[in-house]
């Protein structure tokens, strides 16, 4: 059943619902009548007997008089008479019988209740009352039954002597809900009957459109070029794309082919989506967006149907954007894994094939892709004629990362001292999506705290929640876990001041973040691409200094360096694997040790080296990291001292910054630092990229 269907069966079933709520209703109000006692509705019926007398002496009122029984003589009713609107009222009386008066002294004297039809239904009676012209029930009793034959003298023909008007209702017609339920429940079993047909006839339309293309069309993109930054280069490279669209016959006519298919290569977060977004908002076309995974299902034939009339949609639809989110999990190297050329997904990657070369060059259909795995892609996907023009949008530069931060900080109230160009300086590596999110955790941040602005202090904060995750101040941490915690990050923060090549360090905590029970955070100062083998050999040293400084100082070693041990080998088997950095094994790359099945060309794993070789990459691996191991050694056993004043400080204050290391790697004892940094707590607390603006200015006057 479908969403509609399901809504119109709701509809009905509301309305059947109300229609017997009200029903209920007004049966158990009994027409809406209130119930007496049966004396009561007597007396008031028989005030139809009450006629009008002479007028009461010194008043406007007249008596009420009445014919005795069995006779022509008249009697003056006792607490009746007739007011000057010739009505009937009744003399008010308490619950003891006695008159009720006012506070002048007066009786109170009300209207009298006249009763002029009866209808009768089982042993209730209803009684109706004369209202602006019309008959009304009003009240009703529970009495005897008036259904047999009266006798002569049933109070009955004296009620018909007085003009009462009298009707039965048939007790055996049933109740209201005899008639309505089965009408009901005839119209609920029609209406679940059409839904139902209804369903099953869509089943089919359902089946047809299985095969049908799951993109998604936006015809009005807000996005624009300005919207996007850090990427000039990308810019001019797709804004000959966006003059296509809106003139192409300006092409066509000098024989230019404008590129058919545009391929965005780049890490994750670095904005390949927003780029073809904004193609199509500047362009002013339609935007047909989908995930490669989109066409992949389990019955084959099912994803080249969907290209095929993702292709017709589109044409239909030129000048317009085709947009292929995550290629790669369509269009990956053919006749690699298993399935061979009867797999689903590379019958989908055929279709695309044919449909992107059977293009003429004046369609105006542009295929835009976007991918973080060029390397596995189907070579016959990206010749000339198909994706014949690769972009390649790299992490921002410094300069890209403000552009970006300022982007993002449009819609977001920001603190006058906020300083994008510092924000950006210690934000190395991060992508356009890593400086949204961080301006984003930044704006959390102020919000809970309840600040109208987002200031430094939030900023600070959010560029370490996206690097090592959220602090953890309310996990209860031992003493001693505490004391190894604080050897352990101090060991890694003096080597990094030791070892040349390494970058700065710019905090160093023992609060939990993330997964880490404290961190070392060392930033880089530029955007340097390449790293040398000094920067790599004292990475290592440094990655080392926190199981070296647990070796020293605890005299046993823990499971805090596992992360560490991990990178340092990973790095070590790069440097002798694939970058050359080996004496020994020479300027050959080996590679990985085996391939993946579903990546590679053969299905079996192989090696790509012989054992003998194996064998010694291993030892050069081993040679490296227990070179560095004797280096880390003998350096924090120079600096034992500094070593125990870093983790005494540590221990002291949890978290202390580069002006607080440089302190102590002068020699400063912990006490000096500990004053110093009383000192300028407040300052530090208000702008924590203070430090980084004084030491801009000052490379500033270097320079110059």
């Amino acid at each position: 059943m479908n969403k509609k269907s399901r809504i119109i069966m709701v509809i009905v079933i509301v309305i059947l619902a109300i229609v017997a709520g009200l029903t209920l209703y007004f049966t158990l109000r009994n027409g809406g009548a209130h119930q007496v006692d049966f004396d009561r509705f007597v007396e008031y019926v028989e005030n139809n007997k009450y006629e009008e007398g002479d007028a009461i002496e010194g008043t406007d009122t007249f008596q009420a008089k009445y014919k005795l029984d069995n006779s022509d003589e008249y009697a003056v009713a006792e607490g009746m008479r007739f007011n000057k609107d010739h009505k009937l009222q009744a003399l008010k009386l308490d619950k003891d019988g006695n008159p009720v008066k006012d506070k002048d002294g007066n009786e109170v004297w009300e209207n009298a209740t006249i009763i002029t039809g009866i209808n009768f239904s089982e042993y209730k009676m209803y009684g109706k009352v004369d209202k602006n012209g019309k008959s009304v029930a009003e009240y009703y009793a529970i009495g005897p039954s008036f259904y047999s034959s009266p006798v002569e003298d049933s109070v009955l023909f004296k009620w018909m002597d007085l003009g009462v008007t009298i009707s039965y209702h048939d007790p055996n017609a049933g109740s209201i809900w005899s008639s309505i339920l089965p009408i009901a429940g005839i119209v609920l079993v029609c209406v679940v009957f059409w839904l139902i047909m209804r369903s099953t006839m869509g089943g089919g339309g359902k089946a047809m459109s299985f095969a049908k293309t799951k993109a998604r069309v936006s015809t009005n993109i807000k996005v624009r070029f300005t919207d996007v930054a850090g990427a000039e280069e990308e810019k001019v490279e797709l804004a000959e794309v966006v003059e296509f669209l809106k003139q192409p016959k300006k092409f066509s006519d000098l024989g230019a082919r404008i590129p058919k298919g545009v391929l965005l290569v780049g890490p994750p977060g670095t904005g390949k989506t927003l780029f073809a977004k904004a193609v199509a908002g500047e362009a002013g076309v339609p935007f047909f967006s989908v995930s490669g995974s989109d066409f992949v299902e389990m019955y084959v034939g099912v994803g080249a149907s969907r290209v095929r009339d993702l292709f017709d949609v589109a044409k239909k639809n030129q000048p317009c954007i085709i947009f292929i989110d995550e290629i790669d999990a369509v269009g990956r190297h053919r006749g690699a894994g298993l399935g061979g050329g009867n797999d689903e997904r590379e019958q989908t990657l055929n279709q695309i094939l044919v449909q992107m070369d059977g293009f003429e060059s004046n369609e105006g259909v542009i295929i835009m892709a976007a991918t973080n795995r060029a390397d596995i892609l189907d070579p016959a996907l990206m010749r000339p004629g198909r994706f014949d023009r690769q972009i390649y949008v790299n992490l921002p530069d410094v300069k890209g990362r403000e552009q970006i931060l300022k982007v993002h900080a449009r819609n977001k109230p920001m603190a006058q001292d906020v300083n994008f160009k510092t924000l950006a300086r210690i934000t190395a590596g991060f992508s356009g999506a890593d400086l949204a999110n961080l301006l984003n955790e930044a704006a959390i941040l102020a919000a809970r705290a309840n600040k109208p602005l987002i200031g430094n202090t939030e900023l600070y904060e959010g560029v370490n929640k996206v690097i090592m995750g959220p602090q953890k101040k309310s996990r209860v941490v031992t003493e001693s876990d505490k004391r190894i915690t604080a050897y352990h990050e101090a060991g890694h923060a003096i080597l990094a001041k030791l070892c040349e090549h390494c970058d700065p360090v710019q905090e160093v905590s023992i609060i939990p973040r993330g997964n880490a029970a404290g961190y070392t955070m060392t930033r880089p100062e530029n955007d340097d691409a390449h790293m040398s083998r000094n920067k790599i050999t004292d990475f290592i040293c440094m990655a080392l200094g926190g199981r070296v400084a647990e070796e020293l100082v605890i005299k046993d070693i823990t499971t805090g360096a596992s992360n560490d041990l991990e990178r340092v080998t990973e790095m070590a088997k790069r440097m002798v694997t694939e970058w050359g950095m080996s004496d020994k094994l020479g300027l050959v790359t080996y590679g990985s040790n085996s391939q993946t099945v579903f990546l590679g060309k053969d299905m079996e794993t192989h090696n790509a080296y012989s054992d003998e070789t194996a064998k010694a990459i291993d030892e050069e691996m081993h040679a490296i990291i227990e070179g560095a191991h004797s280096r880390a050694v003998k350096l924090l056993t120079e600096n034992r001292s500094v070593l125990d004043n870093m983790a005494r400080v540590l221990i002291e204050k949890e978290t202390i910054y580069t002006e607080e290391v440089d302190l102590l790697m002068e020699g400063k004892s912990h006490t000096d630092v500990l004053a110093y940094m009383e000192e300028h707590e407040k300052l530090n607390s208000d702008n924590p990229f203070k430090k980084y603006e004084d030491r801009e200015v000052k490379e500033d006057k270097e320079q110059e």
